[in-house]
C-alpha cells in the first residue's frame, strides 16, 4: 500500500458547494504526490459532512471527521492533524480562495528539510489580497498583520495567513502548548514553539469567494486580539 506523504486538514463550515471542487483542484495539482484530505466539519446545516461522505465513498483518500457541540478553526486543525501519521501536514480553509498551486513549492521546501514551516503569503513579491472583499477587511488584515509582527517578532510577512504546511513531528512537538482556541493557529505554532522555528514563504493569490460567506466576524477579531495579548505576555 503506498504511504500518505502529505495530509491536508481542511476546517470547514457550511461549505457544501466547496467540497467537490477543493477535492478536484488537489487531485489536479498533487499528480505525483500520495496524498489525503481530512475534512473537519463543525455540524454544518448545509450538508457539508454529506458531500463529503459521498467522495470518501469512492475515494479512500478523502475523509471526513463530523464534531459535534465543539466549534472553531484551531481545535478543528488540531484534531483533524493528530489523527494522521504523514511526514507533512498542510492546512487550508475549504473557500477555495487559498491557491493550491503553492502546494509543491511548500512540499519541496519541507522535504528538502530547508524549513520547518512553509507559509503561503499574501504580502511577498507574487502575492496579493484580491480575495479581501471590501477595502475595510483589507485594512483590518494589514493592521493586524503589523501588530502580530510587532508583538510576536514572527519573521514572516503574513501571520494572519491561514494556509501553511509544517512537518508533522514538528506538529507534534508543539501541539501540547496549544491553546486550541479562536482562528489563527499559524501564530499560535510560532509563538507556542519552545525553539525558534525554521519559517519559508512562498507567494500566494489570495482568491476572491465563490460559494458562502466570510467567517470573518467578531469571534474572529477577538480570537486574534487574544492571540496578540499572548504575543505580548511572552515578549
Amino acid at each position: 500500500m503506498a504511504v500518505t506523504e502529505v495530509s491536508i486538514i481542511v476546517p470547514c463550515l457550511n461549505e457544501a458547494d466547496n467540497i467537490f471542487p477543493f477535492v478536484e483542484a488537489i487531485k489536479n495539482i498533487f499528480c505525483d504526490v500520495k496524498w489525503e484530505i481530512i475534512f473537519v466539519d463543525d455540524n454544518s446545516s448545509d450538508g457539508t459532512i454529506h458531500n463529503i461522505r459521498q467522495i470518501s465513498q469512492e475515494d479512500p483518500r478523502v475523509r471526513g471527521i463530523l464534531r459535534l457541540n465543539r466549534k472553531g478553526l484551531s481545535s478543528a486543525v488540531i484534531e483533524g492533524a493528530l489523527s494522521v501519521s504523514s511526514p507533512y501536514i498542510a492546512v487550508m480553509d475549504g473557500d477555495l480562495q487559498h491557491d493550491e498551486a503553492c502546494l509543491p513549492s511548500m512540499l519541496n521546501l519541507l522535504r528538502a528539510h530547508k524549513a520547518d514551516l512553509v507559509v503561503a503569503s499574501r504580502y511577498i513579491d507574487g502575492g496579493g489580497n484580491e480575495g479581501l472583499s471590501s477595502a475595510w477587511r483589507r485594512g483590518l488584515s494589514k493592521t493586524g498583520i503589523k501588530l502580530a509582527i510587532k508583538l510576536s517578532h514572527a519573521p514572516i510577512t503574513d501571520p494572519m495567513s491561514g494556509f501553511f504546511m509544517i512537518k508533522q513531528e514538528i506538529f507534534d512537538e508543539i501541539v501540547p502548548s496549544l491553546s486550541g482556541k479562536g482562528f489563527k493557529i499559524l501564530l499560535d505554532l510560532i509563538l507556542s514553539s519552545k525553539n525558534p522555528l525554521s519559517i519559508a514563504e512562498v507567494p500566494m493569490i489570495f482568491r476572491k469567494r465563490i460559494y458562502g460567506e466570510s467567517k470573518l466576524g467578531i469571534p474572529v477579531l477577538l480570537s486574534f486580539a487574544m492571540m496578540l495579548t499572548k504575543a505580548a505576555i511572552k515578549r
